[in-house]
């Protein structure tokens, strides 16, 4: 009884499926739209693979349309903008030519265009030149007979001194003659009163001797300031003042009393052209300052006196 009964169900069911369905249970190959919708990709794959993919629905959700209150507190997005392509800049072929295929041809030298000369022609002018000059032939320049130089010798200043410029004796012939005491013109420069001044040659050169022995290592070639450049003067005898007393200088050099200057350590009282003057005359350097020339004058004449001494510039 039951057989039955399901037996007739199933035959109800397909007397009431629809048409649509049973030709599609008889046609496998047939389907209905409906049915093709509802199927999935995956179930369409082994549905019918002759029948072409249908287009997928975006999954996005599609953007809801605002109300113009709601719009007034949405953010406003910026529509999209057109993307722009940029333009591919186009290679051009590239012919390749082998090296060997044509002869290289030489490079012709460049030959200018051949130019006419210009001519030029000064104008003419208006008046002759005047006449050159006659020649005349160099002019030789005599030589001016300039005169001799001054001699070596001169007449005696001084019974001490030579018939030389700034000359004088040596010690042992001043000792052989007897010349002890050495006299020479002084002047007060207070009283203004000119008299005559001797130093003892045997007690004055001795002590300068000693004085250079000791103290020219610390000269380095110059005066001592306080000694020989700014000399400490003799007393006057006849105003009793303190170092006041100069010597007079002769106005011409070959006259000057230089051992009287030498003994009194007085040297410092010439002028530089007067100490030049010596230095010359002794075959010294006689260029540089005063000190410099000073220092030659006093081992110069130290020199004439006594040539074993310690005075060898």
């Amino acid at each position: 009884m039951s057989n039955s009964n399901q037996h007739e169900s199933k035959e109800s069911s397909e007397t009431s499926s629809p048409p649509e369905l049973q030709s599609s249970i008889h046609d496998p190959q047939h389907v209905p739209r409906s049915m093709s919708k509802e199927l999935t990709p995956f179930q369409r794959m082994f549905s019918d693979p002759n029948l072409p993919p249908q287009p997928q629905q975006s999954l996005q959700d599609p953007i809801p349309k605002l109300t113009p209150f709601q719009r007034m507190f949405s953010k406003q997005i910026p529509p999209p903008q057109p993307t722009v392509q940029s333009r591919v800049p186009q290679l051009r072929p590239f012919h390749f030519q082998p090296i060997f295929s044509h002869p290289v041809p030489r490079p012709r030298p460049l030959i200018p265009p051949l130019q006419q000369p210009i001519l030029y022609f000064p104008p003419r002018p208006s008046h002759p030149p005047p006449p050159s000059p006659p020649y005349q032939p160099p002019r030789v320049r005599a030589r001016l007979n300039l005169p001799s130089e001054k001699s070596e010798t001169i007449p005696i200043p001084f019974p001490w001194a030579t018939n030389r410029r700034a000359s004088i004796h040596s010690i042992h012939y001043l000792r052989q003659n007897g010349i002890v005491n050495i006299t020479g013109d002084v002047q007060c420069k207070r009283c203004d009163a000119a008299f005559q001044m001797s130093f003892d040659v045997r007690e004055k050169f001795p002590e300068l001797w000693t004085y250079i022995l000791e103290n020219r290592q610390f000269m380095n070639d110059r005066a001592p300031p306080n000694v020989w450049m700014n000399p400490t003067l003799p007393d006057c005898v006849h105003c009793n003042q303190e170092n006041c007393v100069k010597p007079i200088i002769a106005k011409k050099k070959k006259n000057i009393n230089w051992l009287f200057l030498l003994l009194g350590q007085l040297l410092g009282c010439c002028n530089l052209a007067q100490l030049k003057y010596c230095c010359k005359h002794t075959n010294n350097h006689r260029t540089g300052a005063k000190d410099r020339v000073l220092y030659l004058t006093y081992l110069a004449l130290c020199k004439q006196l006594d040539s074993t001494g310690p005075f060898n510039v």
